[in-house]
């Protein structure tokens, strides 16, 4: 009896591990490999961190606005990773408010970088963007979810699992759930929560989130889709805007839809 349970734990033990190195290891190794032979700067001091140009005017949309940006990170780390941040704006506005969470300094900044501006040299992407009166009756909301966030303090930054630039972010969403999105399967994490073992649902039910210390997770909804997160890395499915999430790589749309 002994033997055949050691037998069935062993054959369980070797799937796992061909579904990790399948599903994870491998697509994240070949995002390393690809990323080391890649045109990128050498240091912080040699990136470009101007603006991309990506956003319009400020002063040239008298309607209130609210963006997610993110871009892939430094280093090696930008073969698995991006970093993301908000931007604001309010009704009549003529200029656009950053935040981000960083590790070194005072973690939450406000404008220390252009709105739309590069990070690490990599050019950012719209995560999402509201306009209009949409925008203007969520701002109060956003500025409670910065205020209110736990690691906002020198020291409470740690690039991996958590709390980082992407836990601060999602931090917003969460708090914000009328923002209807996710971080993108890169943002390395986004799903941490502090304690062992946490299990969210947002507070308009549509989804749901475990995590064991940020480390191995589940989420499901109609903002995540379905997707198995292993150390930061996330596999899986987006069926709102239909895709395959590849660790490493991000979203692939699926062909054929749009």
């Amino acid at each position: 009896m002994l033997f055949s349970h050691i037998v069935r734990a062993m054959r369980f033990i070797r799937y796992f591990l061909i579904f990790v190195i399948v599903v994870f290891a491998l697509p994240a190794g070949a995002s390393l490999l690809h990323w080391q032979f890649s045109e990128r700067p050498l240091s912080w001091r040699q990136a470009d961190w101007g603006s991309s140009g990506l956003l319009p005017s400020a002063s040239d949309d008298e309607n209130a606005a609210i963006y997610i940006l993110a871009a892939r990170t430094g280093g090696l780390k930008g073969a698995l990773a991006v970093h993301s941040w908000l931007v604001v704006k309010a009704a009549e506005g003529t200029r656009y408010d950053r935040y981000d969470k960083v590790g070194w300094g005072q973690p939450v900044r406000r404008n220390s970088y252009p709105a739309d501006g590069r990070w690490y040299s990599n050019d950012p992407f719209v995560v999402t963007a509201i306009h209009g009166e949409a925008a203007t009756r969520l701002l109060p909301e956003i500025d409670a979810a910065i205020s209110s966030y736990p690691f906002r303090n020198s020291g409470d930054y740690r690039i991996w699992p958590g709390p980082n630039s992407n836990s601060f972010i999602a931090h917003i969403l969460d708090e914000v759930p009328e923002l209807q999105t996710a971080l993108p399967p890169t943002a390395v994490g986004r799903d941490f929560r502090p304690g062992i073992i946490a299990f969210d649902m947002a507070s308009d039910h549509r989804d749901i989130h475990i995590t064991l210390g940020g480390l191995i997770g589940f989420a499901a909804g109609a903002r995540y889709g379905l997707e198995i997160q292993f150390l930061g890395l996330v596999a899986g499915f987006d069926f709102a805007r239909p895709a395959i999430k590849v660790p490493g790589w991000g979203r692939f749309a699926l062909p054929g839809v749009g």
